[in-house]
């Protein structure tokens, strides 16, 4: 099984520097790296970047490792190299903490864990690209339509990434909100409460994250 990892930086250097060190501390060596930098070569924005990483991967299954996330320990390549489904997913760390994965069944409600544990079988994928239209909440439409077309499921007890906080998401989580209610009316998925459930996780995440991490690991 050959693996492509995916790199999007621009102005990063001290957390690509992190994600290269994890990445050849893999004990699994079946992989290509692929790095689409925004520094190197201009793009409309961290969609199109990664949509260029997708047309340039090879591997049979390709995963989004981007500067300053790094995976979350040495075995992961390894480990998931001996399963096989068309979406493979599992654990997030977040500041210190396991932040649990959902299951695949709910991404009605939004994203089940971090994009960086998450892993597409490239066959699965052929011509399903993020949409450019939504510059933040993207890649929850590309999971959404993504697992439509999969026919085999895998969540992994285990933590796959550690995932490097401060992104865009984090940092324009209302527009994220927005966004993901139109994906929803745009794809048909019928979650009218899901915006005001989202806005009040972030909410209390905002303002009280013990109480936000317990809730999380109750919820696992």
């Amino acid at each position: 099984m050959r693996f492509s990892i995916i790199t999007i930086t621009k102005d990063n250097s001290s957390g690509f520097e992190r994600t290269r060190a994890s990445l050849h501390s893999q004990t699994y060596d079946g992989y290509e790296w692929i790095v689409i930098d925004g520094d190197v070569e201009p793009d409309n924005g961290i969609y199109d970047a990664m949509n260029k990483g997708i047309e340039r991967a090879c591997g049979d299954y390709f995963i989004f490792m981007n500067a300053g996330d790094q995976f979350a320990n040495i075995n992961v390549l390894q480990k998931l190299s001996e399963y096989d489904a068309d979406f493979i997913y599992g654990d997030a760390v977040e500041d210190d903490f396991i932040k649990p994965s959902k299951h695949h069944t709910q991404i009605g409600d939004g994203m089940i864990t971090h994009h960086q544990a998450m892993i597409y079988r490239w066959s699965v994928i052929n011509s399903l690209r993020y949409d450019e239209a939504y510059p933040i909440a993207a890649d929850y439409k590309f999971t959404v339509e993504y697992i439509r077309y999969c026919r085999s499921f895998l969540k992994m007890d285990m933590a796959i990434c550690d995932y490097e906080t401060g992104g865009v998401s984090q940092t324009n989580a209302k527009q994220g909100r927005v966004e993901q209610m139109k994906i929803r009316n745009e794809l048909n998925i019928k979650k009218p409460l899901t915006f005001y459930r989202q806005w009040l996780t972030q909410t209390v995440r905002r303002l009280c994250p013990n109480l936000y991490l317990k809730i999380r690991m109750i919820a696992k």
